[in-house]
Order: C-alpha cells, then structure tokens, then sequence
C-alpha cells in the first residue's frame, strides 16, 4: 500500500513514512493510493481485535506490519459503549468515546499514533510532535506522549479559547511534553503549524511530524471504532445505521465518510457544526470559502478552515454524500437541557449537537434506521458551561480527576512563526 498527497504534486510513500511526515512536502494530506478492497467485515469480539484485522490492508507491506496488533491493543485498551440516552427512543444510541485517560474521542487517534511513532522514531534523535488544539487534541496528545523517548510533543492551544479544565490538560504533562499558549484563535495555531512544516530549516532540524487529523495516524483508528460501532448495530437490526458527527477540522467526520466508502455498514452521515459555517455553507452552496473562526460554546470545534476538507473532495462525488448541519449556541444549551429533562442524560456541548441533529430528522428519517450519535467528550471537561443549564453538579470520572492534582506549566508566544522556531529551539535543547 502506497500513499499519495491530495495535491498529486509529491511522490507515493509507504504507510511509516506518511505517518513520519505528517503532511505531504507539497502542503497536500496523504491518502491511500487506492482505496483498499474491504475482505469481509471483521468478527472480532473487541475493537482492538476488530480494528488490527479492519486496518491490515492499510498497514500491507510497511515496517510497521507486524506491530499492527500491538498498536491497536495500546490504543484501543479502555471501553467503547453504545448506550441509549433515553428509553423511549430505541432507535437513538448514543456511541461514548470519552472513556479514555483524557476524556474525550482524541484519546484513540492519538495513542494510536505515539504507539507508531515509538516504533519509527530514535531516541537519539526524536521526533517532534506539533499539535495544534482548539480544545481537545492537545490534551490527548499530551497524555499519549508523556514519558516516551522517541517522540516529543509540542502542543499550541489559543489563549482564552478553551475550558480551564481543559486548559488544564493541554499544560499539565511532564516531559518531553510543552504547551504554548498562542495569542491568537484556532486557525492561528493551525497556520503556525503548517508554516513551520512548510520551513525545511524548521521542519529538519526538529524532524518535525503532526499530530492533527491531518497526519493518516489519527483517522486510521477513528475509521476503526466507527465501523465497529456500525458493524455492531447492522449485525442487531439488518438496517445500516445512520451517524450523527460533531466536526470542526473534519477528521472525524471523514473518518465516517471513509469508513463507508470501504464498504463497512454505515448509512447516511450527518456532519454537525458549530456556528462556525464554513462546511454548511459549502453543503448549501457548493462554494468553499475558509474565514475567521468564531468562538462558541462548543471550542473544540471552532474552526474556520477544516484541514480534512482536502481529503473529502479528493473522494469521487458518490463517497461523499452527506448532510451538514449548524447548531448555533443558544441550540446547543436548550438541547442540553432537553435531553437532560427526557432521560437524564448528560451532554457536552460538542456531543448536543449531535443529538439536536437528531431531533431534526423526520419521523420517517428516525424510524427506518438505527442512528449513532457520537459523544466526542465527558461532561465534565466542561462543567461549567453545562452545570448551570441542568442544575445538577457532574462528577469527575476517575481518570479526569487524576489530572486535578498536576500541575500547570505552559509558554504564551505571539502568533508569529519565529517565536515557534524560538520555542522549538529551546524545547531541544531541554531534551538533549
């Protein structure tokens, strides 16, 4: 298996180098050469064993074929349920993918991808993370890379843009883990990222790689649980499932879009946003056109420019169909309180507005199908945003209130790229 850039101006690599690289040297994402054949669907009882036999083709060939197994029981090693968030409605499961040490769906792609980068990199010379979060990616990478020698993580947050939980967990990792806080939004640290990769001084003196949805690393294991969550509820009713996903950076929504593509039993896909309009607007309209991001309630998913959309249009017209829609932050906290008043289930903001795409649908929409919502994140992480629209207080699961106790380090730096080249220097020097 050969992996290309969705801009066609660079050379195929192997699975291990697209995974190294992060981007393509030509600004482009890499995708498989060609889209693998699906060999049955997988039986396996666990998503580790489900997602090792689903991602066998992607993994044909390269150093890291013999790992597979090994990775995906590091990455996929804590509980993946799929519950009802109200008795009376049957046909609507709730798929929870905040079970993991930091509470939210990162935790997957990201342990996933450190799992791979300590096979690839050198402890001599390791490699270096650049992260940039708009909420929770960071926390996760930061976790999933704390104490390893291969790899080191630099992770860029926007300041004034995130919880204080979750500020927390973006600055609260020992080494080789630093957090910068960026004077400046999502799309900032995005910008800072990809100019830094674009540097070759940069991007090879600090053998720089990303741990965005950007690099191939993090889909591969969001495509695993979206098929087994899919395989699972076919296997149940007969009926392919429909999704519900929450996006910003459009990873995880292409993760579902892909998934289907390989054949695996997902029905149609509901791409949910936040006010940020960027992909309703290009869902409307047809005209794609990236702009500020504007903070909302729901931060993790505020971004104006989705990286991922590179790899949506790289799709032929059919294995992109879908439905976008925007929730708006006043939708968000009543959906909150709605579904708590229902059944007593308590939604992030993110997660709610999956469940107000929910409430969009048809009658007839609702009842054909099973449909699987995905909740992207615990509550807790932001309590303060959802306690007051409840009226109840929301306990700490125990892996969050580990973090509790660490203590927060963390850098600000203008949103230049020189103060990032400045940090990097310094961050090396650190480790060496």
């Amino acid at each position: 298996m050969k992996f290309v850039s969705t801009r066609g101006q660079a050379a195929p690599v192997t699975l291990s180098e697209a995974i190294r690289n992060g981007a393509a040297p030509d600004g482009g994402l890499y995708m498989p050469e060609e889209l693998p054949r699906l060999r049955g669907c997988p039986r396996e009882e666990t998503l580790s064993q489900f997602a090792a036999e689903m991602l066998a083709p992607f993994f044909e060939g390269d150093r890291l074929e013999g790992e597979l197994e090994a990775i995906c029981r590091q990455a996929f090693d804590f509980p993946v349920p799929l519950v009802l968030a109200d008795q009376a409605r049957p046909n609507f499961r709730v798929l929870e993918l905040f079970h993991g040490p930091t509470g939210a769906f990162k935790d997957f792609g990201a342990r996933f991808l450190m799992a791979s980068f300590d096979r690839i990199g050198d402890p001599s010379n390791p490699l270096t993370v650049l992260a940039a979060t708009s909420g929770d990616t960071g926390g996760a990478v930061g976790c999933a890379a704390e104490g390893r020698e291969a790899v080191r993580a630099m992770v860029l947050y926007p300041k004034g843009r995130v919880s204080a939980f979750q500020e927390l967990q973006l600055t609260c990792w020992d080494e080789p883990v630093q957090a910068l806080e960026v004077e400046g939004d999502f799309d900032d640290c995005q910008r800072l990222v990809k100019a830094a990769f674009a540097s070759p001084e940069l991007s090879l003196a600090h053998r720089l790689t990303s741990a965005n949805s950007i690099n191939i690393g993090r889909l591969l294991p969001q495509m695993a649980y979206i098929a087994f969550a899919a395989s699972r509820a076919f296997a149940e009713s007969g009926v392919e499932p429909g999704f519900l996903i929450p996006t910003g950076n459009l990873g995880h929504g292409f993760a579902a879009v892909y998934a289907r593509a390989l054949g695996f039993p997902v029905g149609p896909i509901v791409l949910v946003t936040n006010a940020n309009r960027t992909l309703a607007d290009w869902h409307g309209t047809g005209d794609y056109s990236p702009r500020a991001s504007l903070a909302t309630i729901a931060n993790a998913m505020d971004v104006g420019t989705p990286s991922n959309f590179e790899r949506l249009v790289h799709l032929a017209p059919e294995q992109r169909v879908l439905d976008v829609q925007l929730v708006e932050d006043d939708t968000i906290r009543a959906r909150v309180q709605a579904e708590y008043r229902a059944g007593g289930y308590i939604w992030c903001p993110h997660s709610a507005t999956a469940a107000e795409a929910y409430a969009r649908l048809s009658d007839e929409q609702r009842a054909e199908r099973p449909w699987i919502a995905a909740a992207t994140a615990h509550p807790y992480k932001f309590a303060d945003a959802v306690e007051p629209l409840i009226g109840v207080k929301i306990e700490a699961p125990p892996a969050l209130e580990a973090i509790l106790g660490r203590k927060a380090e963390k850098t600000s730096i203008p949103a230049e790229l020189s103060a990032l080249a400045e940090a990097l220097k310094e961050q090396k020097l650190e480790v060496v």
